[in-house]
């Protein structure tokens, strides 16, 4: 073959467009086709209130903690692990913040002290257990969401705490320039850890740990330090939705966030997160969180019982695993 010839099939071999499949598509653009969808069927069951503006910012205020929780399960999830703590860990954040505010404590310390700095401190306690004790994250995690739930009844009593600085509910839960407050939180908490995981050594370590852990460690990757930082930053994601539950409340209830881990773990997953590991993004989350959002007030404004909706969030968690496993074996 000549060297004209050579050149010639090397620009032809280059020119090749991958051929596109079920499985790319629905990778790429399955989880934005379902809110597309859902937002027409929507507005077409309820064509005088679905799309009116005060109820799409309810949606957005309604799917801003289901997308904090979710952003921090999508990192646990990535690693091929799980977090079901996150609602307890939401209600324990919620209580302690409420409580320093109670006890004199301005509401910005109490928001650092029992929002983030608690949130950090309860994820690092499950990093290290799962590091430690070398069980799955499940096991782990199951067992510290009933730990966490039963010291939020045990410092507080059962009972609800109120009375704290009313300007941490217009802080927090207020508007700015007419957006709520904890979209405004949700959207900044998203975009960092969207950056994190896409351009960070930190994030690459984290996807490399989910595809192949084995592979991760012969890398040099540190596999303890990573999973440990996993686990911390959804504790921090569960904390800052403590404070905002509370401020959107008025009140620290100590059952708050009770099955809330079921629809944070449907966010990912629906948001296109493979259950397995290794693959998913943060955007891909946020649409899944707002997709729950949507379901929650179309069944919300058609008086459909919580029941219900149970029933839903758990029949979507079986169809977009066996979605994801099934185009995952034809790729």
């Amino acid at each position: 073959m000549t060297k004209q010839n050579t050149s010639a099939a090397l620009n032809e071999a280059n020119t090749i467009k991958p051929k596109v499949s079920a499985s790319l598509l629905w990778q790429k653009y399955g989880t934005l086709g379902i809110l597309i969808i859902l937002l027409i069927t929507c507005s077409v069951i309820s064509p005088e209130y679905f799309l009116t503006k005060d109820n799409l910012l309810q949606v957005l205020l309604q799917s801003s903690v289901m997308i904090l929780l979710a952003c921090g399960v999508f990192f646990t999830i990535l690693i091929a692990g799980i977090d079901l703590s996150v609602g307890s860990m939401l209600a324990l954040s919620g209580m302690v913040t409420a409580q320093l505010m109670v006890a004199g404590v301005p509401f910005g310390v109490a928001i650092l002290l029992g929002g983030v700095v608690l949130g950090a401190v309860l994820g690092a306690i499950n990093g290290v257990l799962v590091n430690v004790t070398k069980l799955h994250p499940f096991i782990i995690t199951l067992g510290m969401m009933a730990i966490y739930r039963g010291l939020t009844l045990i410092i507080s009593d059962a009972r609800s705490v109120f009375g704290f600085d009313i300007q941490f509910s217009q802080v927090v839960a207020g508007e700015f320039f007419g957006v709520p407050v904890p979209v405004i939180i949700a959207a900044v908490v998203a975009g960092f850890l969207y950056f994190l995981a896409r351009f960070t050594k930190l994030g690459r370590n984290i996807y490399a740990l989910g595809g192949n852990a084995q592979a991760a460690w012969f890398s040099g990757i540190n596999i303890r330090l990573n999973t440990l930082i996993v686990f911390i930053i959804s504790g921090v994601c569960s904390g800052v939705a403590g404070v905002v539950t509370v401020a959107r409340t008025g009140a620290a209830e100590p059952n708050a966030g009770t099955g809330f881990e079921t629809f944070a773990i449907a966010s990912a997953i629906i948001g296109g997160t493979s259950f397995f590991g290794g693959r998913g993004a943060i955007t891909g989350v946020v649409v899944g969180g707002l997709i729950i959002g949507v379901i929650n007030n179309i069944l919300n404004i058609m008086n459909v019982q919580s029941y219900y909706q149970q029933i839903v969030m758990g029949a979507l968690i079986i169809g977009a695993v066996t979605m994801d496993k099934f185009f995952g074996r034809s790729k």
